[in-house]
């Protein structure tokens, strides 16, 4: 069963409080979360990745979603991490959607079913997008052919290229 809470209608922008309503009404899991990106990150980049910033979201709720993911590049991955230090692709997922008020399970395959589906031409910046099947990993695309994501261990939260990314599954919007 699914639990919704909505925030009192005043504490939110009328943009956020439509989409929040929206997601409740899809069966989405909402808890009222502040919309801040965890401060630090900033690892490694390549020269591709800063010459193909992220896209601009089109919502406030996906804007929040590609910011706090943003902010954890070069966080190491950690196999059922969370953050606030270390992450896995789902816990990454997990942690950037709460920060916009949506609550996701922490594993790719359920995060895999949960909004609506969206081809791989409509990607808009916010969206999930899946990998292998069955599915085993998740991450943000951010516009321009990039998504963020905390790859496997060993390595860290960085952008990749979507188009290089092998066993292309799903992809969902929720926000």
């Amino acid at each position: 069963m699914t639990t919704t809470r909505m925030p009192r209608s005043g504490s939110l922008p009328a943009v956020r409080r439509a989409a929040l309503v929206l997601l409740a009404g899809a069966g989405v899991a909402l808890s009222p979360l502040p919309a801040q990106a965890a401060a630090g990150g900033g690892g490694p980049s390549s020269a591709a990745v800063a010459a193909a910033p992220a896209a601009a979201a089109a919502s406030s709720a996906a804007q929040t979603v590609v910011s706090t993911a943003l902010a954890q590049k070069g966080k190491p991955y950690v196999w059922a991490g969370a953050g606030p230090n270390s992450y896995d692709c789902s816990g990454l997922t997990q942690r950037a959607f709460a920060a916009a008020g949506v609550k996701l399970p922490h594993s790719s395959r359920m995060q895999s079913k949960m909004g609506a589906p969206v081809s791989r031409n409509a990607l808009r910046p916010g969206d999930l997008v899946f990998f292998y099947n069955p599915v085993s990993h998740v991450g943000i695309y951010i516009g321009n052919g990039q998504m963020v994501h905390a790859p496997r261990a060993g390595d860290v939260v960085k952008v990749s290229s979507f188009d290089r990314m092998p066993g292309f599954h799903s992809a969902r919007r929720l926000a």
